[in-house]
């Protein structure tokens, strides 16, 4: 592939999920798992440039969008991620807690607000929520909304009228991520299918809530894999408003505690490819900022990365704290603010 930023012919692709949510839009790119592995492979200077130049046109490249996320519910899940401390399967020394009460949710937004976020996400450690969670969640996002903060929550799997619900509240955006490659998925879960993500995805986009879905990468899938899972959200009809880009973070006791380093310019490459693929997307250094040092998140900023989670903690794992992300993002001459797409 020519290192140089081109603009997209239309080309033939067959999708394995045949959901209305992945059929794309007129107009919108479809990409094969086979040309997102080209970019991944490129000279690192030649994506580097490509991402950049991508960004620019569509972002100001200097600004970065401030997301802070809270367990609201934490502990108990019965799934059996490979990477997730909160899984009832796992000896992590997580326990199970109750759902937060309204005025504490307040008040951890007021906080976040005041530490610089403009998005408040909520996280709860449940399957899929039966409908009284749904509604109890709801009256979360409206006191979220009432201090002037986006809100975005993650559930698990929804059910019809779940998305309804909470859109009537106010939410702005649903977080349900494909984790990774429809062929690596099974190695990582298997107390719930590939399908089943994409049917919550597509009842969340019909009920007109934003869509933030990413992945993790580090998990031990192959570079191939990962070109997998970044066209199977970049051809995602939309593709998501929010994209998360997560590194593993490794938790003694889940199965994937021992799993072997991924190079860190593996993780900037991912971040570019998910600029390029989706253009028009905020793509979000998540999970795994903690150990990855400035540079390469300095790195990920050149690669397209405009959004951040801010705060100390990502639900029951450690993140940068604010003072250094502050300090940080004042060293790269970065600006805070939520920014916007120009077609």
């Amino acid at each position: 592939m020519d290192a140089t930023f081109a603009t997209p012919q239309p080309l033939h692709f067959h999708a394995p999920h045949k959901t209305p949510a992945q059929r794309p839009d007129a107009g919108q790119r479809v990409w094969t798992v086979a040309e997102v592995q080209a970019l991944l492979e490129l000279p690192f200077n030649d994506l580097m440039f490509q991402a950049q130049t991508v960004h620019r046109q569509h972002f100001d490249p200097n600004m970065v969008e401030l997301a802070t996320l809270l367990s609201v519910k934490t502990g108990g899940c019965p799934e059996d991620c490979g990477y997730c401390p909160q899984s009832v399967h796992f000896d992590t020394g997580v326990e199970a807690g109750k759902l937060m009460g309204v005025d504490a949710v307040r008040e951890a937004a007021e906080r976040a607000k005041a530490a610089g976020a403009t998005r408040f996400c909520m996280g709860a450690a449940w399957r899929a929520p039966k409908d009284r969670d749904v509604e109890a969640v709801a009256e979360l996002v409206k006191a979220v909304k009432a201090t002037g903060l986006e809100a975005c929550a993650t559930l698990g799997m929804l059910n019809d009228g779940h998305a309804e619900t909470l859109r009537d509240a106010g939410l702005d955006y649903y977080n349900h991520n494909l984790d990774s490659a429809p062929d690596f998925y099974g190695d990582i879960i298997t107390t719930r299918d590939y399908q089943d993500r994409l049917d919550t995805l597509a009842r969340v986009r019909n009920a007109g809530v934003s869509v933030c879905c990413g992945g993790i990468v580090g998990l031990g899938e192959s570079r191939l894999q990962r070109a997998g899972l970044i066209a199977e959200l970049a051809n995602l009809s939309p593709y998501p408003e929010s994209v998360p880009i997560n590194h593993l973070v490794k938790v003694e006791g889940t199965p994937l505690a021992d799993q072997p380093d991924l190079d860190p310019l593996e993780f900037v490459r991912t971040i570019a490819v998910a600029r390029i693929t989706m253009p028009l997307a905020r793509v979000r250094l998540s999970a795994g900022r903690q150990s990855m040092g400035d540079a390469v998140q300095a790195l990920c900023f050149v690669a397209g990365a405009n959004s951040i989670f801010y705060g100390d903690k990502l639900l029951t794992t450690g993140n940068p704290d604010v003072d250094a992300d502050g300090a940080l993002l004042q060293r790269l001459g970065l600006r805070t603010g939520k920014p916007m797409p120009t077609p």
